[in-house]
């Protein structure tokens, strides 16, 4: 029995942040722009660009100094992650009236399974373009094939607002010339590896004898070797199933290099505050906590443990945290800290009963929940700004010498 092919969806939101950015601003529309991180902050790396920059070779990845250098007139704006995240919920439900079979990856893209539907897979393309660009405001290039791996390099085939079809008969004449550095999974690293061996197209990749590709990459060579030749992953889960949260978690570079323990504890407070609140606004809790630290030299250290209560209160999950810092890193040992980032794991819903322990306090955890839920209905009013943990404002209270006055804390300067 023939099993026949998947019709397979690729839809990728084109210069997504930069295109979301130009339709809540149009003064942006006529000029070179791109979205990025702040310099003051040490964020200046360029996100997205509009049209008008790319033209101008300015590069996603790339430092805004190096951007400014080609394009001098470039615009630049912060991002909006707020609007992003809204933008492409509101794509996934025009995505939603087509398939019940979506997978994610990553807040601009995303793969549909529309098998089901008798209709040509072409005709379904073009027809979730036009429904984007008329609801939304923005534009999508959708590549439409047998499986992922072909749907993806078709996306991103033509671009913007294009439809591409690959399929089981034109895949090899469409895709054998493209750059190896268009396939899925072929990253900047394995490029390179691949080209100093003398692979340049996917067409040369395809023809490697598998047991080359083996040698260079291990089981990763005989799955670049199928994905080159057409054969991959066809299978899409259920949206209910692609939509289960594994870990929440928030990281941030700090606007300087962090010397003192204090500063620190006030960073690692910041972004636990954030995962508390974004998991209590999911009706969730954990069981498990991470950190990770990156050094002034960029060297990345990361530890993780478990908890046998459930966390969503901020303190508890930063005083885990703290645990875990001083357990991983030693400032006199390596240096001062560039950037932290707290994830907390083992989700489950909150609305799980919990099993106490004798050290427990009922009542301490019934007050902190208020405390949470009256924060939670500030913040959902007045936007998370509104309120915060004293401690997590450093910069605020050193302006005020506050910080100075408290017992155990010194400034050590860089």
């Amino acid at each position: 029995m023939i099993v026949p092919d998947r019709k397979i969806l690729h839809v990728d939101m084109n210069n997504c942040f930069a295109s979301i950015e130009c339709l809540y601003d149009p003064r942006l529309r006529d000029l070179p722009m791109a979205v990025a991180g702040s310099v003051e902050e040490r964020r200046g790396i360029i996100l997205a660009k509009n049209m008008l920059a790319k033209n101008r070779g300015v590069a996603t990845g790339e430092a805004i100094w190096q951007a400014r250098e080609k394009c001098p007139e470039l615009v630049t704006v912060e991002p909006h992650f707020d609007l992003y995240l809204d933008m492409s919920r509101r794509a996934r439900l025009i995505y939603e009236r087509y398939t019940d079979r979506i997978e994610p990856f990553g807040i601009d893209e995303c793969w549909l399974d529309v098998t089901c539907t008798r209709r040509d897979i072409k005709e379904v393309a073009d027809e979730i373009r036009n429904a984007v660009r008329e609801e939304l405001g923005i534009t999508v290039s959708v590549g439409a094939s047998f499986n992922k791996i072909m749907a993806k390099l078709g996306s991103d085939m033509k671009k913007p607002d294009a439809t591409t079809l690959i399929t089981r008969e034109n895949f090899r004449s469409m895709t054998r010339g493209l750059d190896v550095g268009g396939l899925l999974f072929v990253g900047p690293a394995t490029k390179k590896k691949l080209n100093s061996r003398g692979v340049f197209t996917i067409g040369e990749l395809a023809d490697t004898p598998i047991q080359y590709l083996r040698s260079w990459f291990g089981k990763r060579g005989a799955e670049l070797s199928r994905y080159a030749n057409g054969i991959g992953d066809s299978y899409i889960p259920l949206s209910d199933v692609s939509r289960e949260v594994k870990s929440v978690s928030n990281g941030s570079t700090a606007p300087r290099d962090l010397f003192n323990r204090f500063e620190i504890h006030a960073f690692i407070m910041a972004m636990s505050e954030s995962v508390a609140w974004r998991m209590r606004k999911a009706g969730l809790c954990a069981n498990g906590v991470a950190v990770s630290v990156k050094s002034a030299n960029l060297r990345v250290f990361r530890k993780q443990t478990h908890s046998t209560r459930r966390l969503d209160d901020s303190r508890e999950i930063a005083r885990i945290a703290d645990e875990l810092f001083d357990s991983l890193y030693s400032i006199d040992d390596l240096g001062a800290v560039r950037a932290v980032s707290v994830c907390c794991f083992e989700l489950h819903s909150a609305d799980e009963p919990e099993q106490l322990d004798m050290f427990s306090s009922p009542e301490l955890a019934e007050k902190r929940a208020r405390l949470n839920k009256a924060a939670d209905s500030i913040r959902s009013r007045y936007g998370y700004k509104a309120i915060y943990p004293a401690v997590s404002s450093v910069e605020r209270f050193e302006s005020e010498n506050v910080l100075h006055k408290m017992p155990g804390y010194s400034r050590t300067q860089a």
